[in-house]
């Protein structure tokens, strides 16, 4: 696992005002939070942090930060909790740190990745859909994987793959249901279309006959008032 470091300094002044003129600087505001502790108010610099978050763990990333000013030096070991950024120019605005052992497990949401061809799309001229673009887990920090690989090199039309068709990586627990599908390979919807209207048309070209049938019995019934079989018969 690549260790990734960041310095960050103490935030003495809080606020819109003051986080403002910190991004002015080339800073990024951020707060570290941890189980029953005080939030501590952090910033960075913003190029260091887009490098840290920027590596293949992604914002799954186990960060060393070293953190100076307030009453002393301290070094903690976080995970990305939550990151805001500018909708225009993607910029960084503030993120939000979780700290965390590197002995207790912990949740986190980890991309999914399709895996070769599916011959139901290069063969058969299928749609493949992709339904679940991440997936929840639940590892120590240190077994976090990059990415869930999924095959669909075996995928016809009609085919899906599902959470419990998946082997999770050693030390990993899948937390979504199951019975979950992943992805899907199946007709383009014109072609469905046209299925549904040829088997309409089929129900309709075998009414007639259904009508003919019950008339023929309608005939072979006896007539009203005629007398009724004895015993049965």
């Amino acid at each position: 696992m690549e260790k990734i470091i960041l310095k960050a300094t103490v935030r003495e002044e809080l606020g819109k005002s003051a986080c403002k003129h910190i991004r002015k600087e080339g800073r990024i505001p951020g707060v570290v939070y941890k189980d029953g502790e005080k939030a501590l108010s952090v910033h960075m610099d913003s190029k260091d942090l887009w490098r840290a978050l920027h590596t293949d763990a992604g914002e799954n990333a186990i960060i060393t930060m070293d953190i100076t000013g307030g009453s002393k030096n301290t070094q903690k070991t976080v995970i990305v909790q939550e990151t805001q950024t500018d909708p225009v120019n993607d910029y960084f605005l503030h993120v939000d740190f979780h700290e965390i052992s590197l002995e207790e497990a912990l949740k986190v949401d980890v991309p999914i990745q399709l895996k070769g061809e599916a011959p139901g799309v290069t063969e058969d001229k299928g749609v493949l859909t992709q339904i679940m673009w991440e997936m929840e887990v639940e590892c120590l920090p240190t077994a976090i994987p990059e990415r869930i690989d999924v095959n669909v090199s075996e995928l016809r039309i009609g085919d899906a793959v599902h959470i419990k068709e998946i082997t999770p990586p050693e030390g990993v627990k899948f937390l979504a249901d199951p019975e979950d599908v992943v992805v899907t390979v199946n007709l383009p919807e014109k072609e469905e279309e046209v299925v549904e209207e040829v088997v309409e048309e089929g129900a309709e070209a075998a009414e007639p006959e259904v009508i003919k049938k019950g008339k023929k019995e309608e005939e072979e019934a006896p007539e009203e008032g005629a007398e009724a079989p004895k015993g049965g018969e």
